[in-house]
């Protein structure tokens, strides 16, 4: 065994060969009373959302994934809508927000000046901590209208041949939807992969400078592969982020839905979490267990989405040579 396992294997076996201390007992046991407490409570949150879907998940079953219907008039519930515009504006938002993001992230990292990095990266971290509410509101009142008028037109113009970009009507439909969406994720993109582009090691960046490389090659060759796999991560995270959000897209999506899908972006739609946050309160009957179906859904895509950036970032960290 090498002399660095040696040492990550002490490290994470932090008693023993050693004194135990009252302290170190205690920090050990508030540490794992904490990481047992959030298993706990997601397990709780499971069980409650399953316990509430069983009647659906029986009644429907895995054909309430594909089916495009929601008549609670009839009792006809499908899930198939509101994936297809939870995967429209999910994605979307992660096309367009991910570039934006990466462009600031190397702007703060390796071109601001000194005097300016700081302000805009306070204004970068202060987007985030905008409550989703606010941002609604904002969509409503001034993006929504801004796009009918203006930016949708204009692409219906330009690329009114392609099924995505019809004729506009609504001012609140799947479009403002996916640009809500992107100001959302941004700044958790932008700030994840910031850090990551400042913690690529000085030496190989000013040895491809040495070399004779250009700054964008730089960047382009060393970089960006450096920290590729945590940018994935942060990609994969944001569109976690995008998935869940619920107000926010409520407000703009239009929400008319459920029995048809449209591919064309400039109409109404409605999305997993918009439909629980917009119709819960007044489902009775079989439409509040396929409510929790839709939850059901979310959850396990929300596990998922985390799951694989933690791999993806293990993964990176190997190739690395970081032990994780």
């Amino acid at each position: 065994m090498s002399t660095l396992d040696t040492g990550t294997d002490v490290a994470r076996r932090p008693f023993s060969g050693r004194r135990v201390h009252f302290g170190d007992l205690l920090l050990q046991g508030t540490a794992g009373l904490a990481s047992l407490g959030a298993l706990f409570l997601v397990g709780l949150i499971a069980y409650k959302i399953i316990q509430g879907a069983r009647l659906s998940v029986s009644t429907f079953g895995i054909g309430f994934v594909t089916k495009i219907a929601w008549d609670p008039v009839h009792n006809v519930f499908g899930a198939g809508g509101f994936l297809f515009g939870t995967a429209v504006t999910s994605i979307g938002a992660l096309v367009i927000a991910t570039p934006l993001a990466l462009a600031v992230a190397l702007f703060l990292s390796e071109l601001a000046p000194s005097w300016i990095r700081g302000p805009v990266t306070a204004l970068v971290e202060t987007l985030a901590a905008i409550p989703s509410v606010v941002i609604g509101l904002w969509g409503i009142l001034v993006l929504g209208p801004f796009l009918l008028n203006h930016v949708d037109p204009a692409l219906h113009s330009a690329l009114g041949f392609i099924p995505l970009f019809g004729p506009a009507t609504y001012a609140s439909n799947l479009f403002t939807a996916i640009v809500v969406l992107t100001i959302m994720i941004l700044p958790i993109i932008s700030s994840i992969s910031r850090e990551l582009f400042l913690g690529v090691p000085s030496e190989l960046k000013e040895a491809a400078l040495g070399l004779g490389a250009t700054r964008w090659e730089m960047v382009r060759g060393v970089v960006l592969p450096y920290a590729r796999s945590g940018v994935a991560a942060a990609m994969i995270l944001g569109l976690g982020r995008a998935v869940g959000e619920a107000i926010a897209v409520t407000q703009v999506v239009g929400g008319l839905t459920g029995h048809h899908i449209s591919w064309n972006l400039f109409t109404p739609g409605d999305t997993l979490a918009s439909k629980i946050a917009s119709d819960y309160q007044g489902a009775s009957g079989t439409e509040l267990p396929s409510l929790f179906y839709l939850a059901l859904l979310l959850l396990v895509f929300s596990l998922v989405v985390n799951l694989v950036a933690q791999v993806i970032v293990r993964r990176g960290a190997r190739k690395q040579g970081v032990g994780v």
